[in-house]
């Protein structure tokens, strides 16, 4: 389906967006943890393997999976409160526009993405060494 388009005063057109609300991982925790939002993870299964947020859902976004919003869909209602995040912030911000556009209207967009929320210290899952 073709995104809406918007004419300029000068005639010409161009893609409306959808504007994707980023939260920092304060913030991010705090809606997690006492908002009852919930965490979708779309890195990789791969980097979900090294380490992921306590009861985070995982949905890969791999520059346009044609199947994210159906697998999202699966596992989160258009109604509910969702954070969605990724390595750096960049890849959640790209699916929280196709999660928009497809009708989701509550996920946010946790900026910085893991790597923040590592730097700050926060709780993670880890897999276990093996030796």
């Amino acid at each position: 389906m073709a995104p809406p388009y918007e004419t300029s005063a000068a005639g010409s057109e161009s893609p409306v967006t959808v504007p994707v609300v980023t939260v920092d991982v304060a913030a991010a925790i705090d809606l997690i943890t006492s908002a009852g939002h919930r965490y979708v993870d779309v890195r990789t299964e791969e980097e979900m393997n090294k380490g992921h947020l306590h009861n985070s859902l995982n949905v890969p976004f791999m520059e346009k999976n044609p199947l994210f919003v159906e697998q999202f869909s699966s596992l989160v209602s258009k109604e509910e409160h969702v954070v969605v995040g990724c390595q750096s912030g960049k890849r959640s911000e790209l699916a929280c526009v196709d999660l928009l556009e497809a009708g989701f209207k509550n996920v946010k967009n946790m900026g910085g993405g893991y790597a923040a929320w590592l730097d700050t210290g926060f709780p993670i899952n880890t897999p276990p060494h093996t030796m």
